[in-house]
């Protein structure tokens, strides 16, 4: 499928998304190459046309399949980054960088943003050096969009009923256990159930896994988003689920 601008959300592959909302593109915690560590992508690199010129990039946490620096300058380091506070220190040599709490408020383009919490790890492995994991709230004319980023199920979600047409859900990981603060497809979906999103895209599944597990463990690469669908279908929740592959575009609900 070849992205093009419009209302609509493409995955990009991991926590990587590029949301075009009243004709102002935001890109979150984008992944761009082939290898991240020892993490290695499986299926191909997002369409350079999919994250072309954003108004900002969205970095929901320090890990590094989420803020992975030679993706960011890919993009662009007169782009705006936007990151949980801490984290500027990692960004030397970003024109400009804008840090965050849960709670904080921004506009960008057309568009208005609102860090929420999450409840994950904020650290950058190899680094002293911490902050708060967040999400994003990206509301404009034509609808709003959370982007979870990474993070565990806790009540205050419950917070974001009825504020969200679409939400960009984590369901999966790079290994074969998740650690804590993550969500599982069963988890997510209960996390579905509780902030009652229009609709749902999961994400965070199937696009970067450690050496050998495409071989040894084939359903982490092709089953965390339909086994989501099938538990949100299971919580008889009136949310649609759609199940994208890396490049694929999903419209404004």
């Amino acid at each position: 499928m070849s992205p093009a601008r419009g209302d609509a959300v493409t995955w990009l592959g991991h926590a990587g998304a590029s949301l075009d909302l009243d004709g102002t593109r935001l890109v979150t915690d984008p992944v761009l190459r082939f290898r991240v560590g020892p993490l290695r992508r499986h299926g191909p690199a997002p369409d350079p046309r999919a994250w072309r010129e954003p108004a900002a990039v969205l970095v929901s946490h320090l890990h590094h399949d989420h803020l992975d620096l030679p993706s960011l300058r890919r993009i662009g380091t007169g782009v705006p980054v936007v990151v949980p506070a801490g984290a500027a220190a990692l960004l030397d040599g970003f024109a400009d960088v804008r840090e965050v709490v849960a709670g904080d408020e921004l506009r960008l383009g057309t568009l208005h943003v609102t860090a929420v919490p999450a409840r994950h790890p904020g650290d950058r492995p190899g680094r002293r050096l911490r902050a708060a994991a967040v999400g994003y709230v990206i509301r404009g004319r034509t609808g709003s969009v959370w982007f979870a980023g990474d993070t565990g199920a806790f009540p205050a979600l419950r917070e974001l009923r009825g504020a969200v047409d679409l939400a960009l859900l984590p369901v999966g990981g790079w290994g074969p256990t998740l650690g804590p603060d993550h969500l599982d497809p069963r988890q997510a979906a209960g996390v579905a159930a509780l902030v009652a999103p229009r609709r749902a895209v999961p994400i965070h599944w199937g696009t970067l896994l450690l050496p050998g597990l495409r071989t040894l463990r084939p359903d982490l690469a092709r089953a965390p988003g339909a086994r989501f669908a099938w538990w949100t279908a299971q919580q008889a929740v009136d949310t649609e689920v759609v199940v994208l592959a890396p490049g694929g575009s999903t419209a404004m609900p």
